[in-house]
């Protein structure tokens, strides 16, 4: 039977095909550093027509810079084509409830990630306000920020946060709040899956891994990040992750309390392991926070290894750097927001 389109559907569709098209050509010259169009378009499998057609476009926003000529070899030289990281920012601020101290840290950075300018702010109370005056700082000093990131402890359903470690943010929906306040791009994203994002990123694995980051803060419950065959596991209701609701046969009082005994957290944080090993089977674990110690390290292999086969034991360390990945992962799913994607995946037989 032969099949019927509409024309909003056939529009539709070219839409799609073009910004597919756009999306290819940029990652192509952002990987290239610069090429002619000959060039994008062996990398791309586009024609040369349909990428002079896009480069034009490009070049007419800014977005791609047209470089010096190609040395001729017995013909018309060909013009060369880089990409411009610099025709927009984006702006990443990530918010930190641990101990007793609140604070935002932010990068501003070009479109290949690197950084503009950067910052700390100590404050008594990261609550919406405060986060909405760091932002306006950074949009008057830096008009070019196209998208922003917020990394938060806590969890996003919905849009809107449900679980915090700060009381003030439950309850507000803070992505479609600042989108519609700064008419930009906002991905609001949990601090865990952004730091497990980062470490995997960082490790340039030759191919899909499965890991965990799990924080053990003071002051606070543990929470961790999982990153399942290459990509962030965050569950059907972004839930996954919440180690502290793991049925540890105690009440949350007492789990908190023991997290902060020195005699106890040990167990209570290889009890936490094995779960995570015995449903994911991940090959790193990576611990976080001021509760977690290199000393723990032997004590929880020890209290794993009498529960969990070794061959199923995974390498077990503490992260060192831990605010590094957390900010590497906020910059890499915030510029990922800026990116028109369009993910085949192939039925498993």
């Amino acid at each position: 039977m032969k099949e019927v389109y509409t024309i909003s559907q056939i529009t539709n569709n070219s839409i799609r095909v073009k910004k597919i098209n756009q999306e290819l050509i940029k990652q192509a010259l952002k990987m290239m550093k610069q090429g002619t169009k000959s060039m994008i378009a062996s990398a791309t499998g586009l024609s040369v027509a349909t990428c002079g057609n896009i480069l034009n476009e490009f070049l007419e926003t800014g977005e791609v810079i047209e470089t010096e000529m190609e040395q001729p070899n017995g013909g018309r030289p060909a013009k060369r084509f880089v990409y411009n990281a610099n025709f927009a920012y984006i702006a990443c601020i990530y918010i930190n409830a641990e101990g007793d101290q609140h604070s935002l840290t932010y990068r501003v950075a070009n479109l290949s990630g690197e950084q503009i300018d950067a910052g700390f702010h100590a404050v008594e109370l990261a609550d919406i306000t405060v986060i909405e005056h760091v932002i306006e700082s950074l949009i008057t000093k830096h008009p070019e920020i196209k998208a922003l990131g917020i990394g938060i402890p806590g969890l996003v359903h919905q849009g809107v946060i449900n679980v915090c470690d700060i009381s003030e943010l439950i309850n507000v929906p803070l992505e479609s709040l600042l989108k519609e306040k700064y008419e930009i791009e906002v991905t609001v994203d949990n601090d865990m899956n952004l730091t497990v994002y980062g470490f995997y990123k960082k490790q340039d694995y030759e191919e899909d891994k499965t890991i965990v980051v799990v924080t053990f803060p003071r002051n606070n419950f543990p929470g961790s990040g999982m990153m399942i065959d290459g990509y962030i596991h965050r569950g059907t209701t972004q839930f996954a992750g919440e180690v502290s609701f793991l049925p540890f046969g105690i009440s949350r009082q007492e789990q908190f309390a023991r997290l902060h005994q020195h005699d106890t957290f040990a167990n209570l944080a290889a009890t936490t392991i094995m779960s995570l090993i015995a449903v994911i089977n991940p090959e790193t674990i990576a611990l976080t926070g001021e509760l977690a110690k290199e000393e723990h390290i032997k004590e929880i292999y020890q209290l794993c290894s009498g529960v969990i086969p070794d061959e199923h034991m995974p390498q077990i360390i503490v992260l060192d750097h831990p605010h590094d990945h957390y900010m590497n992962g906020l910059i890499a799913v915030t510029l990922e927001s800026l990116s028109y994607n369009l993910q085949l995946v192939e039925r498993r037989r």
